[in-house]
Formats: structure tokens, sequence, C-alpha cells
């Protein structure tokens, strides 16, 4: 009878374990990566901007230079999204030459598409190293993350809180151009829905050149459009 008891509770727990994995699909937490990968390509429009001013004005070593930027989606975009976004930039020199701007950045935003919606806050710090004058590439590294409160389109009754981390690795971008070449970055999705439990993801981001990202999250690849942020399964 013990053992039959013990039995249950344990299939009891399974169960629970199971409901709170699955409280948020991967296909949600995957939404939750796309609409920040968009704000990471915002980012690095905003930094190389920055950057090219820096680079061509020869600013002396520990110049420093804020930065406030809206930004709204492009007009007929599949996705309405508006930053508002304080960047703070410091030059650091080498050989008394400026090589590299440190950075950092705080910004709320709102963000909705066909699959997800959602209200953030959020900061980064990174670095932007390519301004001396041999440079061909803009490199960023650094984390950026993202915190508010989420609505699925694609079951309504999945709504809550969500926390996503993505940490940047390598994320260059061509001179003049301004267009992003490649990247690396890791990701992180966690967060809470009322009534069925918290959730968490991890995953893998590559930046393709050609104006995408293709995420794996939990084994499953998926692709971003870095405009809109947009994802579909591959």
């Amino acid at each position: 009878m013990a053992m039959l008891l013990l039995g249950a509770v344990a299939c009891n727990k399974n169960n629970s374990s199971i409901r709170v994995n699955s409280n948020v699909s991967n296909a949600e937490a995957a939404d939750m990566v796309a609409a920040s990968v968009n704000g990471v390509g915002n980012l690095a429009d905003d930094a190389s901007i920055n950057a090219t001013v820096f680079a061509t004005t020869h600013p002396a070593c520990g110049t420093i230079r804020s930065d406030t930027v809206s930004r709204q989606n492009p007009t007929g975009s599949s996705a309405t999204y508006n930053y508002m976004s304080t960047y703070n930039f410091i030059v650091n020199c080498v050989n008394n030459q400026p090589d590299n701007l440190s950075s950092n950045l705080v910004y709320n935003d709102t963000f909705s598409n066909s699959n997800f919606s959602s209200t953030n806050s959020g900061s980064s710090v990174f670095t932007v190293t390519g301004l001396a004058p041999t440079a061909t590439d803009f490199v960023i590294n650094g984390e950026y993350k993202r915190n508010g409160s989420f609505n699925s389109k694609i079951d309504t009754s999945n709504h809550g809180t969500q926390n996503v981390d993505i940490v940047i690795n390598a994320l260059t971008i061509r001179r003049p151009a301004r267009t992003i070449a490649s990247g690396t970055a890791t990701t992180s999705v966690t967060g809470y829905v009322p009534k069925k439990g918290s959730f968490s993801y991890t995953g893998t981001l590559v930046f393709n050149g050609d104006g995408t990202a293709k995420l794996t999250l939990n084994g499953t690849v998926y692709l971003i459009n870095l405009l809109t942020g947009q994802r579909t399964k591959e």
C-alpha cells in the first residue's frame, strides 16, 4: 500500500513538471526571442551610426556622448513596435588613438505582431570596436536584456511576465554600409504564467548577413527577420 502511495506521489510530481515546462510552447518562447532580436538589430544600427560619427570626427580619448533615439516600425511592416532608447558612449584609445566605444543603453518598448505582443523595459552593456581608420568593420560584443509583460496570440490563455537575456559575440557590421554581416549569441528565456507556473528555455543565435538570424531553441530551428521580429520555423 505504501509503495502504491509513493508511486502515485511520484506520478503527480512528474505530471506537475510536465505542465510547468509546457505552459508556454517552444514557438511562443521563440516569439519572445525574435522580438528581442529585433531590438538587437536596432541597437546595432544606433551604435554603428554613433561609431561612424566618432570614427570620422576623431574625438579625444575619454570623450563622452549621449544619444536618445526613438524608433518605430517602417510603413507596411508586419509588426508594430516603438522603442525609446538612451545611449551613453565613451571613447577608448589604444596608443593614444580612438579604438573602441564602451557603451550602455536603457530603453522602453512596445512590440506586436501576428503571434505575440509585449511591453518591456531593458538595458544593455556593450563595446563597439572599429574606430581606427584602417578598420573595415564595427564589431559589437555585450549583453542585451529585456523584461516585461507578454500576451500570446497563438494561445490567448498564455500571458504573464517574460525575461530575455541575449549575450552577443562578435556582431560584425560592415563599414560604411552599416549592415550586419555575421555574429553569434546565446539566449535564455524565463517567465511566469499565472495559474500555470514558470517556464525556461535556452538557445543559440547565428546572424546570417542577409537581414535574418537563425535561432535554435531547445533543438528547434527558426528563422528570424531582424527588421520585423517575425519568426518562421525551418
